[in-house]
């Protein structure tokens, strides 16, 4: 039986902006199938979204059936998938120099290949008026210190996704890309209150609050829905202006600058 429903799969929907993606789309009316790998994070979500159907997929994004599991029990369970959201990632930051292999892997594997690998698997099924957001960063659109395959993998989404854009737009299926600006959540809380991670983003950040994973996940929401149908092939960046402009507190303007120690 195909629901009435529309329909999302969100992959890291466990924490952070996958759960607050997930929490929008049941408020907005929408069934979900959430893929992440804590059990125990995926059923009490589910609890908590109903009247929302949800149907929880336990895998690790990067394991080679798990596209098609994801894919499968949407069909399974409603009988269509209406929107992708490609928001499982990993955040692991280094300049190239100090990259290993193992790590570089990771961040593709985890960042890239499963959106790419996920997208595949889910456009198998999309009809016309379905969506693909890919949740990518504003350090995919400007290199960061020490970003490393980060940055490098996060711009790759933005191709990826202009090519999905040409290539699936004519039959109907958007795709597009809301790059966040730096928000907190479980991966960045440990160095939030960090000095020099408040200088390169609070301070540089011409907007008087931080962005939350609510902004984050109303911009997921809005380009899946109708009301954002005619936007495809684009890339939102959700950073206060941090990436348009050359901003810099009050605060850091007349700063005194301290000469560096010799040696």
């Amino acid at each position: 039986m195909t629901s009435t429903k529309p329909v999302v799969l969100i992959t890291g929907a466990s924490s952070g902006i996958g759960d607050a993606a997930a929490r929008r789309f049941a408020k907005g009316g929408w069934n979900i199938v959430a893929v992440a790998r804590r059990k125990e994070r995926l059923e009490q979500l589910a609890k908590e979204l109903a009247p929302a159907e949800v149907d929880i997929v336990v895998a690790d994004v990067t394991a080679a059936d798990s596209p098609e599991r994801a894919v499968d029990a949407a069909m399974k369970r409603f009988g269509r998938l209406d929107s992708l959201v490609n928001n499982a990632g990993a955040a692991k930051w280094a300049p190239v120099h100090a990259t290993d292999d193992a790590t570089m892997n990771e961040v593709i594997d985890t960042s890239l290949k499963a959106p790419f690998r996920f997208t595949r698997a889910a456009l198998n099924v999309m009809k016309p008026g379905s969506s693909i957001v890919m949740v990518g960063s504003v350090f995919g659109l400007l290199g960061g210190l020490d970003g490393g395959i980060y940055c490098a993998v996060k711009a790759g989404l933005q191709g990826l996704t202009q090519t999905l854009a040409v290539q699936y737009g004519a039959k109907g299926i958007r795709s597009n890309v809301v790059a966040p600006g730096v928000i907190r959540t479980e991966m960045t809380d440990a160095y939030w209150d960090a000095p020099g991670f408040r200088r390169i983003n609070q301070e540089m950040t011409p907007f008087d609050r931080e962005g939350t994973v609510e902004d984050v996940a109303n911009a997921i929401f809005f380009l899946a829905s109708p009301e954002g149908s005619y936007i495809n092939g684009q890339t939102i960046a959700l950073d206060g202006g941090w990436s348009t402009t050359k901003f810099l507190c009050m605060e850091a303007l007349v700063a005194e600058r301290v000469p560096p120690k010799a040696g």
